[in-house]
């Protein structure tokens, strides 16, 4: 790469760029905040990831290397051949999974980076200003990698949804805190000949990383993901004080700040702490409570032509999706079925989980994509005030978020946990393939309440079906 030499020795070009960086990081990012402006605000964001790749290229002695060079070439090469065409081809219902594992990705290179850096001072003098951030950013990307890694496999069904807990996990996950954070102090005190300690500390923070995320499941997987994504930005912030890199802090804390501020309020929401379900998920020790309908209660089944007739009369109509619209692909057909209502003068609302799907923000990310207008999304707290009004609720794969059993049964694992309370409808229609229960792995006591129906069946065939008879009657 040709740089003009008055720019290479001139850092506060540089410092510059790195400025204009992280400014449109920063406006990039105000665009995040609604889907008309999302699209707009992830690209202002790239261009501003692209002038800090151009600015860390002009820095002094980047690009001075023999090797340098190439090996920067390789990465962005391979990065690309990764990157693009996963961001292309992932499906919607895969999106959950490809942020888990792009975010651990981000963790691990950190930790290499950690790596690389010790190695390079090896012997020699290390600043304390440089090995303390670079031994935090080993332990935290390490965790986030390892973590990562888990929920990717716990999302992708590779490794069982259901929370994983050993015996005692409580101390040995304090031990391997422990481990590491004593390895830790041990190196910044000068030992610095022994590389044991810091190949501890990476072992020790990855086995840390499974052993947290092993036991969560159910409704708590997006929360984790948000503090998985809050570990990656400070460890990246960390690396960035341990290179002087300006535009590493600024994006790091970034992350960091943000995804530190969403897992807060999404743990609020659910009325728990960030350390409860850190410490055990859903599932934990206790044993789910048997339902309604193992004790023969029954389902009453039934037909879209029926369901049609219950929307086309009603009044108000609330929309309740879950992670199974998400399967089914059926977000369009749900916009053409509200269509279908609104044109009979049927009033339809959307009712939106905070932890509904598999990670933050997708229920609202699929029905953004179906253009279904903004302001007929209603969070959690503002719409269970109105179902006590609402005629008909249509349940589309939303299991564990309208569960009764989180506020009328203690025993339950998701006892405590705030739920669409979809059962104070006059009339609750749920769109299920099967009997099947959902993520958190329980059975649902609203399938088998007399005012309940359920539609088997995949839900963009049902939902195609229903708006059909809508329009004929």
């Amino acid at each position: 790469m040709i740089v003009p030499a008055v720019f290479l020795q001139d850092e506060n070009f540089v410092d510059l760029l790195y400025i204009v960086a992280f400014s449109l990081f920063i406006y990039g990012l105000s665009g995040l905040t609604g889907p008309r402006t999302a699209v707009r605000g992830n690209k202002i964001a790239a261009v501003g990831m692209a002038i800090a790749f151009i600015a860390t290229l002009l820095t002094r002695g980047v690009l001075s290397g023999s090797s340098t060079p190439w090996l920067i070439a390789l990465g962005v090469v391979l990065g690309a051949a990764v990157g693009i065409p996963a961001a292309l081809n992932v499906r919607m219902t895969a999106m959950p999974q490809m942020v888990a594992l792009f975010n651990g990705v981000g963790g691990g290179a950190v930790a290499l980076i950690a790596w690389v850096e010790y190695r390079h001072h090896f012997g020699g003098d290390f600043a304390l200003k440089v090995e303390i951030p670079s031994l935090f950013a080993a332990i935290v990307g390490s965790i986030s990698f390892w973590g990562s890694s888990i929920a990717f496999g716990k999302l992708q069904e590779i490794l069982p949804g259901r929370p994983i807990k050993l015996p005692g996990q409580s101390l040995i996950n304090a031990g391997l805190l422990l481990v590491c954070v004593a390895s830790a102090v041990v190196l910044a005190a000068g030992t610095h000949s022994q590389l044991l300690f810091f190949f501890g500390i990476l072992v020790a923070a990855g086995v840390l990383g499974l052993m947290v995320v092993l036991p969560i499941g159910g409704a708590d997987m997006p929360v984790v993901i948000s503090l998985l994504n809050a570990f990656t930005g400070l460890s990246a912030a960390a690396t960035g004080i341990a290179l002087n890199n300006t535009a590493l802090i600024v994006a790091g804390m970034i992350v960091g700040a943000s995804g530190s501020i969403l897992t807060n309020l999404m743990a609020k929401a659910m009325n728990r702490s960030v350390p409860a379900i850190v410490a055990g998920g859903f599932g934990g020790a206790v044993d789910a409570p048997v339902s309604a309908g193992s004790d023969g209660g029954t389902v009453r089944a039934t037909s879209a032509q029926d369901v049609a007739i219950q929307l086309s009369f009603a009044r108000l109509v609330v929309i309740a999706p879950g992670y199974g619209m998400a399967v089914a692909q059926a977000q369009h057909a749900v916009r053409e079925l509200e269509r279908a209502l609104e044109a009979k003068g049927v009033e339809v609302k959307y009712a939106i989980h905070p932890v509904a799907g598999r990670m933050p923000g997708h229920m609202n990310v699929l029905l953004a994509e179906a253009d279904v207008p903004y302001d007929l999304l209603r969070e959690m707290d503002d719409i269970n005030p109105e179902f006590s009004r609402t005629d008909v609720t249509l349940v589309i794969g939303a299991n564990d978020v309208t569960n009764p059993a989180a506020k009328n049964e203690p025993g339950s694992p998701i006892y405590g946990m705030p739920i669409l309370e979809v059962d104070r409808s006059a009339a609750v229609v749920v769109l299920k393939r099967s009997m099947a229960s959902g993520f958190a792995g329980i059975d649902n006591p609203l399938f088998y309440e007399p005012k309940t129906s359920m539609l088997f069946g995949d839900a963009k065939t049902s939902v195609t079906e229903v708006t059909s008879e809508v329009q004929a009657l």
